[in-house]
């Protein structure tokens, strides 16, 4: 009597972004629902506090031959790519996001895509707060001020910037998991919510307690606060651009926690110039890290031109990040992975069509 082969399963997690796997293997491992081995490696192709983005090519071909799992966090994954790995079965993106992903090269291909829709919500929520709060009390204003050679009298400024949160309108482009935490932590502070979002059902506005309508060009007409929580996708990437920017009322702050691809940086130069917007905080960006020479808006920023002095602030993609929320997204991804991999379960599925 012959005893069948036990599969087993190379898994990579290719950025780099911990010291050890021992999270991983307790996952991967826990209760086994059928005989199997895991082989779990692990790369350094964008290792954790680094921009490095190193070539797929990087990763030895003995190990590239075998991979049928990928684990990707801050690397993109095109068909030139996905060519490098035969028996790629399942690529889990290590976060909310997907459009790093070529998910029509992966479904030629038979490719199962995943993401994790679930980590780091409070994280990004109190990011969003912690921007449209830091802008909105005067909190970045008073920070650049007193910084300057001389600096500014030690006393209160009256800036357009810094208003009264209660009773102000909170306006959100999207309410997923991460906009609904974002409309609590707002009525908390006292303002007024007001949201968009045209996949939700109705009622979802009676569930949270806040306002909403069906009107895109009402959102911004209303807002005090801007705070964009929607994906990219080919309806949203330059969806806030000038022609809405331009309805914010006098005075408006624009918060983006969301994806860069959502909102032109053009218009809002534009905006914030010509006095449209007063302040903006942004903690991503179209492409990432930016490429020299940045964007001019950015430069400004950089180079702290009076005009831009404590009305924006740039935070590089780290909405997301905690050690709690680091711990949490490499926990579900494994998840992930072992449920679609192993498991054959359609946990998390991405498919072409899904943008």
């Amino acid at each position: 009597m012959t005893t069948p082969d036990i599969p087993t399963y190379t898994i990579l997690e290719a950025d780099g972004q911990h010291p050890n796997q021992l999270l991983e293997d307790q996952i991967f491992n826990d209760v086994p629902t059928h005989p199997y081995k895991v082989r779990f490696v692990r790369s350094t192709l964008a290792p954790s506090g680094t921009d490095v983005r190193r070539p797929w090519s990087e990763v030895p071909k003995d190990i590239r031959d075998e991979v049928d799992g990928l684990m990707i966090l801050k690397l993109r994954l095109g068909e030139k790519d996905l060519e490098l790995f035969p028996r790629l079965k399942v690529v889990v993106r290590m976060g909310v996001g997907y459009d790093v992903v070529d998910r029509p090269a992966c479904a030629k291909r038979g490719v199962t895509v995943c993401n994790v829709p679930d980590y780091g919500t409070e994280d990004i929520a109190d990011h969003a707060i912690g921007l449209a709060l830091s802008l909105r009390r005067g909190i970045l204003l008073h920070h650049d001020l007193q910084r300057t050679t001389p600096p500014a009298p030690y006393c209160p400024i009256s800036h357009p910037l810094i208003a009264r949160s209660r009773g102000a309108t909170f306006s959100i482009l999207g309410l997923g998991r991460i906009g609904t935490a974002v409309a609590l932590r707002a009525k908390a502070f006292g303002w007024h919510v007001l949201f968009y979002d045209p996949y939700l059902p109705n009622g979802a506005d009676k569930a949270v307690g806040v306002e909403r309508t069906k009107s895109l060009r009402e959102l911004f007409r209303r807002a005090s606060i801007l705070s964009v929580h929607c994906p990219a996708t080919r309806e949203t990437r330059n969806l806030v651009g000038y022609e809405l920017l331009s309805l914010l009322p006098k005075d408006a702050v624009l918060v983006n926690t969301a994806r860069g691809e959502v909102v032109d940086l053009d218009a809002v130069e534009r905006c914030l110039k010509d006095g449209g917007l007063v302040g903006a905080g942004l903690d991503v960006l179209p492409v990432e890290p930016p490429p020299e020479p940045v964007h001019s808006l950015i430069q400004a920023y950089r180079d702290r031109e009076p005009w831009l002095v404590g009305r924006m602030v740039l935070t590089c993609h780290t909405a997301f990040f905690s050690p709690s929320s680091l711990e949490e997204i490499r926990s579900k991804s494994a998840q992930t992975m072992r449920e679609v991999l192993i498991d054959k379960l359609q946990s998390n599925v991405i498919t072409p069509e899904m943008e």
